[in-house]
């Protein structure tokens, strides 16, 4: 088992240097998933790299696309990324997505955001960051989410790939 998942899908086993490592499907028919995180009650939030979010049952059934997810840049390395819940999404409600967002003029730049789920849709979103600035680059968006032990947010963002950016990926002030 896994959580509290009953895991009965194919199963394939690998051995690698140091461990065995048995891989099950529990879902299939997703298009590139690219982050996952699990609801209280077992089902997850799974994030497709070209812009749907879907709730995945603990016996593997996937919803539709939920609405009210926000437009991604989806190319190359873009899209739709990251999910993560609020540490205290019990009380809150709040569920997080990271994505590539198309800023016009050909630019685009890591964006998150956060809302609450209702049913099968997205609710009550709010932008909370939007990298700077935007670029002319289908890559390196990072995007990775994860909360600290006291509840702060951090973002893991990419220099974008560009020769300019890489020599400015370590700058504090950019």
């Amino acid at each position: 088992t896994f959580g509290l998942f009953a895991v009965t899908g194919h199963a394939q086993d690998f051995s690698t240097e140091r461990a065995s490592v048995r891989v099950t499907t529990l879902a299939d028919g997703l298009e590139r998933p690219w982050s996952l995180a699990f609801l209280p009650d077992g089902r997850m939030l799974v994030t497709e790299r070209p812009g749907r979010l879907r709730l995945v049952t603990p016996d593997g059934a996937v919803s539709a696309p939920l609405a009210g997810v926000p437009p991604v840049f989806a190319q190359g390395q873009g899209g739709l990324l990251d999910v993560a819940l609020d540490p205290d999404y019990a009380v809150n409600g709040w569920v997080y997505l990271s994505f590539a967002e198309d800023r016009g003029s050909g630019t685009n730049a890591t964006t998150v955001m956060r809302a609450k789920l209702a049913g099968a849709a997205l609710e009550d979103a709010q932008i909370i960051f939007r990298q700077q600035p935007a670029v002319e680059s289908p890559a390196h968006f990072g995007g990775r989410l994860v909360f600290g032990r006291d509840g702060r947010l951090f973002i893991t963002l990419g220099e974008r790939a560009g020769r300019q950016f890489i020599e400015r990926a370590q700058s504090l002030d950019d």
